[in-house]
């Protein structure tokens, strides 16, 4: 078996853990066999001196097909 490892980042208003999700679900869209992932980075924009957005850089891995 071997996989293949992407980094995609998802983002939200709502939090790092929707912005890890977003991540996940909008890759799926395109890449098959999911195995796992791993959130690699954590960022975020300030916008009017408060949080404006949250960034997760995440770490995908999926089976490559033989």
């Amino acid at each position: 078996m071997v996989q293949k490892v992407i980094d995609v980042v998802g983002i939200s208003t709502q939090g790092f853990a929707k912005a890890a999700e977003n991540a996940v679900t909008t890759a799926a869209k395109t890449v098959r066999d999911l195995k796992w992932f791993r959130v690699a980075e954590l960022e975020g924009s300030i916008k009017n001196q408060k949080v404006g957005e949250y960034h997760a850089t995440v770490r995908i891995y999926f089976d490559v097909e033989e």
